[in-house]
């Protein structure tokens, strides 16, 4: 059953965000639970909040590399946080696109 905050959201085939002007934190909460996150903490909305402007600025989901660079959190730890694949499970949950060179 899908979580109805997600009700009215449009979703590509693999679950990204197509309409970014959709997104809240109400929105993120639910996408996340979806991934498997039950709840978003002060180092997950750091992330997402990183995310968010680099999409802002670039157009763009940042990569991993991006993410682990600018927020200054070790690839370990972001696989703590969004596991089976960080870059695409934060840039589902901030309201973005795919990351470029992810499968």
């Amino acid at each position: 059953m899908i979580n109805p905050v997600l009700k009215d959201i449009k979703l590509d085939a693999e679950g990204y965000m197509t309409d970014k002007s959709q997104w809240t934190k109400e929105v993120a909460e639910a996408i996340a639970w979806e991934e498997g996150i039950e709840k978003l903490t002060d180092s997950h909305w750091k992330i997402i909040d990183f995310c968010r402007k680099v999409g802002e600025e670039t157009g763009k989901a940042p990569t991993l590399r991006n993410i682990t660079t600018g927020t200054s959190v070790s690839t370990k730890d972001l696989f703590v946080l969004f596991p089976k694949g960080p870059a695409k499970k934060v840039a589902k949950i901030s309201g973005l696109g795919k990351p470029e060179g992810c499968v």
